[in-house]
C-alpha cells in the first residue's frame, strides 16, 4: 500500500510537471529560436513522460494487489467469526451474511483505493502550488487557499453519502437474505400454495431496495456535479487572472501557458479527491456493517480448560432447566449407547441445544468428561462432542469429499446403510446436496460423523428419512460401529432404541421412565403408543 502510494504520488508530481516543462519550453527554446534548448527541452519531455507513464501502471498495481489482499483476508476474517462454533448473536440471516462477507467486505476494502488516490492528488496540489507561487505568489496562495475550501465544500456532502450508502447496502442485504431464503423453501411453498404471497413479499423487497439505490445515486450524482463546477470556476477564475497578468507583462508567454496549464490540471486532482470521498464514504458504510459482525458477541461464552476425564461420564446432566426442560438429570457412563425418547419434541431441542453448548440461561450443571461445560474450551468441546442433527449440512463438490476421509470409508457408508452410494463416492454434488434424497443426505451425515469416531456421538432421528428395511440395517451398523464408546440417540425408531443399552423417556421436561427397549414396549402403554408401529 506504502509503494502504491508513493509511486502514484510520483505520477501525480510528474503530470503536474507538464506543464511546468512546456512553460519552459517556450521560454527557453520557442521564444529564443536557439537549437539546444530545444534539444534539451525534448529529451526533458521524453524521460519526464516514460517515468509518468511507467509510474502509473506500476502503483496502480500496487495498489490493487493491496486491495485483493486486503478483500480476502477480510472474507476469511468475517467467514471465521460466522463459523465460530460459540455463535453469534448479530441477528443477521444467511443472506445478510453473505452479502457482507462478500460485496462488504470488498467495498470496506475499498477504503485503500480512496487513500491512495487522495495522498496522489494531494501530491498534485502540493506541487502545482508550490509551481504556482515561483511564477506569482499571490496567483499561488489563490489556489492554496481556493482549492482547500473547494475541498471542505466538497466533504460536506460526504456524511449524507455515507448514510444513503449504509442504507442501500442494508436494503441489498436484507433482500438477499428474503431470496436465499425464498430458493431454499420452495418446494413447500409450491406445497402449500403460497409462492404468489412470497413473489409479492420478495417485488416489495426489491423495490424499497431500487429506491434506497437511487437515493444513493443522486447523492453521488450531486456530489459529481458539484465537484465539476467548483472545479470549473476555480480554473476560470487563475485563467483569468494570470492572463491579466500576462497583458501587463508581470509574467512571460511561458508562465502564462504554465499557469493554465497548472489551473486546468488542478481540476483533475481536485476531481479526484471528491471521488476519493464518495469511495471512503462509501467504504466507511460498508466497514461499519463489517464492525457490527465482529464485534458481536458469542451466543456462548466459554472457558479455556482442556481437561476431558476418559474416566469420568462423557456427559453428565445435572438438575438442568432450559425451555421446555425441568431439572433433568441424566447420566451417561463411558461406553454406553442410551436412547432418549421425547414425548414433546421442544424437549428434544431443548436437550440438544444444551448439550451443543447454545444454552446459556440454563440452569443446572452440565458437565462433560468430569468437568463443567462452561470450564471448558470450546476445541476440547468439540472434540469430545460431536451433535450430528437431523438437518444435514453438506457442499458442492463429491461425495468423496464432502467426507474428507479414505480410511473406513466403506465400513461407515455400510454401518450408516449407505452401500448403495459406495459406488458414487466420486458422483457430483450440487450445492447443499440438492441432488440427493432426503434419505441419502440423511445418511451422509451419519457416515461422515461415525468417521470421525468421537468420544460422545449426539444423534438427533438419523433414520426419518429412510425405510423401514434401511432403518434396521443402520441401526445394526450403527451399534456395531460404536460399540464400547459412548453414544446418544434422540429417535423414537424401535429399530434403534432396540438396539440401545437403556432407553430414557422425557415427558414435561423431566426423565418419567428408564429401562431396556424390551421392557418399556411390554409394560408402558405411552412408549407403547410413540414407539411401536
Amino acid at each position: 500500500m506504502v509503494a502504491g502510494i508513493l509511486v502514484l504520488s510520483l505520477h501525480q508530481a510528474t503530470e503536474a510537471a507538464v506543464p511546468v516543462a512546456i512553460g519552459l519550453f517556450v521560454d527557453r527554446a520557442v521564444s529564443t529560436g536557439r537549437v539546444q534548448p530545444l534539444l534539451w527541452c525534448v529529451l526533458m519531455m521524453v524521460v519526464l513522460f516514460a517515468v509518468l507513464s511507467n509510474a502509473w501502471k506500476t502503483g496502480a498495481r500496487q495498489v490493487v494487489r493491496a486491495i485483493e489482499y486486503e478483500t480476502h483476508l477480510l472474507r476469511l476474517e468475517i467467514a471465521a467469526r460466522v463459523l465460530d462454533p460459540r455463535g453469534h448473536r448479530t441477528g443477521l440471516r444467511s443472506g445478510e451474511l453473505l452479502s457482507i462477507a462478500t460485496s462488504d467486505a470488498e467495498k470496506a476494502a475499498y477504503v485503500m483505493r480512496g487513500v491512495s488516490m487522495g495522498a496522489a492528488s494531494c501530491t498534485a496540489l502540493i506541487v502545482s502550488s508550490v509551481s504556482l507561487l515561483l511564477v506569482d505568489v499571490p496567483l499561488g496562495l489563490g489556489v492554496l487557499i481556493g482549492v482547500p475550501l473547494l475541498v471542505l465544500g466538497i466533504q460536506a456532502l460526504s456524511p449524507l453519502l455515507t448514510r444513503r450508502t449504509s442504507s442501500q447496502q442494508e436494503a441489498v442485504a436484507q433482500t438477499t437474505a428474503l431470496a436465499t431464503d425464498l430458493v431454499s423453501g420452495l418446494r413447500t411453498l409450491r406445497g402449500i400454495g403460497a409462492q404468489h404471497n412470497a413473489a409479492e413479499r420478495y417485488r416489495r423487497s426489491s423495490q424499497a431496495t431500487l429506491n434506497a439505490t437511487l437515493r444513493a445515486a443522486s447523492t453521488n450524482g450531486l456530489q459529481d456535479g458539484v465537484t465539476t463546477a467548483l472545479s470549473g470556476l476555480l480554473l476560470a477564475a487563475v485563467a483569468g487572472v494570470s492572463g491579466w497578468f500576462a497583458l501587463n507583462g508581470r509574467i512571460t508567454i511561458g508562465e502564462l501557458i504554465t499557469v493554465v496549464g497548472l489551473a486546468q490540471f488542478v481540476a483533475e486532482p481536485v476531481g479526484t479527491l471528491g471521488y476519493a470521498s464518495q469511495v471512503i464514504a462509501r467504504s466507511r458504510a460498508s466497514a461499519q456493517r463489517l464492525a457490527a459482525v465482529f464485534s458481536a458477541p458469542p451466543l456462548t461464552v466459554t472457558g479455556s480448560s482442556t481437561a476431558v476425564s476418559a474416566d469420568q461420564p462423557p456427559l453428565a446432566l445435572e438438575g438442568v432447566s432450559h425451555g421446555t426442560l425441568s431439572s433433568l438429570t441424566l447420566v451417561l457412563r463411558p461406553g454406553e449407547s442410551v436412547g432418549v425418547l421425547c414425548y414433546d419434541p421442544r424437549d428434544a431441542d431443548a436437550l440438544l441445544t444444551v448439550v451443543a453448548g447454545r444454552a446459556p440461561d440454563h440452569t443446572g450443571t452440565v458437565l462433560v468428561g468430569g468437568t463443567t461445560l462452561e470450564e471448558l474450551d470450546v476445541d476440547a468441546v468439540r472434540q469430545t462432542v460431536l451433535l450430528e442433527r437431523h438437518e444435514t449440512d453438506l457442499f458442492e463438490g463429491t461425495l468423496r469429499s464432502n467426507l474428507l476421509a479414505e480410511r473406513g470409508l466403506e465400513r461407515v457408508m455400510i454401518a450408516a446403510g449407505a452401500a448403495d452410494l459406495i459406488d458414487e463416492l466420486d458422483r457430483p454434488l450440487a450445492d447443499r446436496g440438492q441432488s440427493l434424497s432426503g434419505g441419502q443426505r440423511q445418511r451422509l451425515g451419519l457416515a461422515r460423523a461415525l468417521l470421525a469416531e468421537p468420544p460422545l456421538l449426539v444423534l438427533h432421528d438419523p433414520s426419518t428419512a429412510v425405510d423401514a428395511v434401511t432403518e434396521e440395517l443402520l441401526a445394526e451398523g450403527l451399534a456395531q460401529e460404536r460399540k464400547g464408546r459412548t453414544t446418544l440417540v434422540l429417535t423414537s425408531s424401535p429399530a434403534l432404541l432396540g438396539k440401545m443399552d437403556r432407553v430414557v423417556v422425557i415427558a414435561d421436561g423431566v426423565v418419567v421412565a428408564e429401562g431396556m427397549h424390551s421392557q418399556l414396549a411390554e409394560h408402558d402403554p405411552a412408549y407403547q403408543e410413540a414407539v411401536l408401529r
